[in-house]
C-alpha cells in the first residue's frame, strides 16, 4: 500500500498507512485450507537438486520453478499449473485443465519457452516430485527445450516455496469463498488476476516493481 501510494505521488508515513488500515480494519486476505497435490511416482527416475533454495531475485532466463493447484469451480476442481522466472518473478507460462495429467505441465512449460522466444537452453526448471513432473513425456519435454530438471526433497515445500507462494497469493486475492460458479468465470477471472500479477502486481523482493517493470529496468540498466 505504501509502495502504492508513493508511486501515484502521495508522500505518506508507513506507520500512519498502518495506523489508518487497523482504525477501519483493513487486513490482507488469509490462505485458506490446503488441498494436496503433489503425488509422487515411486517408479521416477532421481533428478538432483539444481536450486538449493536459491529464490533471490537476479538475472531472467536462468532458474524457473513450476507447480500445480487445485481450483474450485461449479462443486468440482480445475487445475492450473505455472513456470514462473525466478530471477523476475513473471510468470512466464501456465496451462489449466480439468485433469492432472502430465499434458498439463508439458503445455505450462512450453508456453514460459513461447514467451521466451525459444531461447531457453540451460535454464534450470526446478518443481516437487509430482507424478507429472518425474514423468518420461516431462522430461523428454524439457530435453528438447534445453532445459535442466531440478527437485529439492520429497515432502519439503520449502524446496518450492515461490512456486507455492505464487498460489497462496492467487487464492488469497481471488478465490470466492465457495469456489466459482463455473469454469468460464474462473478461467476469466484467473486469467486477469495472472495478467494484473506481471503488469501491476508489487514484489518487495524486487524492490516494490512488478515482475514487468523489473525486467523492463533490468534490461535497461544491462544496456547502458
Amino acid at each position: 500500500m505504501h509502495a502504492e501510494l508513493r508511486d501515484r505521488g502521495h508522500r505518506v508515513n508507513r506507520k500512519r498507512i498502518e495506523r489508518v488500515m487497523r482504525e477501519h480494519a483493513i487486513v490482507g486476505r488469509h490462505l485458506r485450507r490446503r488441498c494436496r497435490t503433489t503425488i509422487p511416482d515411486p517408479a521416477a527416475s532421481a533428478v538432483p537438486d539444481l536450486l538449493k533454495r536459491d529464490f533471490s531475485p537476479g538475472a531472467a532466463n536462468a532458474r524457473w520453478c513450476g507447480d500445480v493447484t487445485y481450483l474450485s469451480r461449479g462443486g468440482r476442481w480445475i487445475y492450473l499449473a505455472t513456470v514462473i522466472d525466478i530471477g523476475t518473478r513473471r510468470l512466464l507460462g501456465y496451462s489449466m485443465a480439468e485433469h492432472m495429467r502430465a499434458e498439463l505441465v508439458i503445455d505450462a512449460l512450453n508456453a514460459a519457452v513461447a514467451t521466451r522466444g525459444g531461447n531457453v537452453a540451460g535454464v534450470i526448471f526446478n518443481s516437487d516430485h509430482g507424478a507429472q513432473y518425474t514423468s518420461r513425456a516431462f522430461a523428454e519435454a524439457c530435453a528438447k527445450a534445453g532445459v535442466r530438471q531440478s527437485m529439492g526433497a520429497v515432502g519439503t515445500s520449502a524446496d518450492n516455496s515461490l512456486a507455492e507462494s505464487f498460489f497462496a497469493s492467487l487464492k488469497r486475492e481471488i478465490l470466492p469463498a465457495g469456489g466459482w460458479p463455473n469454469t468460464h468465470q474462473a478461467r476469466l477471472d484467473i486469467f486477469t488476476w495472472l495478467n494484473f500479477y506481471n503488469t501491476r502486481r508489487r514484489h518487495s523482493a524486487l524492490d516494490h516493481l512488478s515482475p514487468i517493470e523489473y525486467e523492463q529496468r533490468s534490461m535497461l540498466a544491462a544496456a547502458a
